[in-house]
């Protein structure tokens, strides 16, 4: 296949401007592009990185046409930026993923109905329309979760029911939240072994690469630690990166994407999500693979070649979450931390810290697996407040 390829020099869009658009463009500067960061929050840090920046509603028409007078191409770095939006940059300039993914997947009724139909296995699940529905809900039993259809993240818009008799709260809650077309999906409670992910990387002309699989471990719905390689049969590993890579080839996705999965008894894997997008366990990339998943998002929104997928040692990601950034960078931890031999500090420059959010991460590279998580677990552990 004949692929367009955008050269060195020219700007690249990014529509969102958190951490991950903010690591986009780290990488497109060092790989010799410019990028116009588009976000409404003018407090966003990829705002602060970027060599243009529009600072106005998506809706907004005027900004629409500076943004596409200024790039040859765009990504997103969230997938709830808004698909309507990413169709109407499509006339002008090459949207990658495209808003026909971005259509599937930020919605998790159609994207995991879309799954099934390809044969991919997904938890059970159901669509409602109305909160009365919860009522009516059979075949999934109890435990189940609730979570709107589309937004939320980091565990918002998700409701736990251990049985019949909180139903009632949760509808309470569902009216009060519920906007003019609200859908929610029901699913199955799963008592998944392990939370596991894998990026899966593909290009324009089609070729396609899966970075290893990790393991992940959340904390209030948030990404708490994530350990590469992930401690599971090479066989489950495998099939992961089948699962994860047939998911993206029947998108016809390009870009970077990473697939979330279950583990269950007698190593079955159940696919949870599909995020279009780097995501937060992939950050290890930054400092344990020669090339990161923003890199490679680079390449893909440029028509460039894959790059090499190699694991140069195992790694586990912490993320600092909320008063963690304060604790950790604060003296003496901060000096404690950058002694230790194979750890990394990545701060996202957000301003404001607030409870559950995510404001940076470290990693830690070590000979094996067991050595980094005992670096991880040790800095984790002085993560706690002192009284008085």
């Amino acid at each position: 296949m004949n692929v367009t390829v955008i050269e060195p020099g020219a700007t690249l869009g990014v529509l969102g401007g958190g951490q991950l658009g903010a690591m986009f463009a780290v990488a497109a500067r060092r790989m010799g592009y410019a990028t116009a960061v588009w976000d409404p929050d003018p407090e966003a840090p990829a705002h602060r990185l970027a060599d243009h920046s529009l600072i106005m509603p998506f809706e907004d028409t005027d900004a629409r046409r500076a943004f596409t007078r200024l790039v040859r191409a765009v990504t997103y770095e969230w997938e709830n930026i808004p698909a309507d939006l990413c169709e109407q940059l499509e006339y002008d300039v090459p949207v990658r993923p495209s808003s026909r993914v971005l259509r599937v997947i930020q919605d998790r009724i159609e994207q995991k109905t879309f799954l099934r139909a390809q044969g991919l296995a997904v938890p059970m699940f159901s669509a409602m329309t109305s909160p009365e529905e919860l009522d009516r809900q059979e075949g999934l039993g109890y435990p189940l979760v609730c979570k709107t259809a589309t937004a939320g993240y980091d565990g918002k818009g998700q409701w736990k029911i251990t049985r019949a008799e909180d139903c009632f709260a949760v509808q309470q809650e569902l009216a009060r939240t519920r906007r003019p077309g609200s859908r929610w999906i029901l699913e199955e409670w799963l008592p998944f072994e392990r939370e596991l992910s894998i990026l899966v990387v593909r290009g324009a002309d089609g070729a396609s690469r899966t970075y290893p699989l990790v393991e992940n471990v959340h904390e209030d719905g948030i990404l708490r630690q994530t350990t590469v390689p992930a401690d599971v049969p090479a066989a489950v590993a495998g099939q992961a990166a089948t699962m994860a890579s047939q998911a993206v080839d029947a998108l016809d996705g390009v870009g970077v994407f990473c697939v979330e999965l279950f583990l269950l008894s007698g190593d079955r894997l159940l696919i949870n999500e599909v995020a279009p997008r780097p995501h937060n366990s992939g950050h290890y990339s930054l400092d344990a693979c020669t090339v990161s998943q923003f890199e490679q998002q680079v390449r893909t929104v440029c028509g460039l070649p894959l790059g090499e997928i190699r694991l140069l040692s195992p790694a586990v990601m912490l993320n600092l979450i909320g008063d963690d950034v304060r604790l950790a960078t604060g003296a003496p931890a901060v000096q404690d931390l950058l002694r230790e031999p194979g750890a990394v500090v990545h701060l996202y420059g957000k301003r404001a810290i607030r409870p559950k959010r995510k404001m940076g991460h470290v990693s830690f590279l070590a000979a094996t697996r067991d050595e980094a998580l005992a670096k991880a677990a040790s800095f984790r552990a002085r993560l706690v407040p002192t009284s008085g």
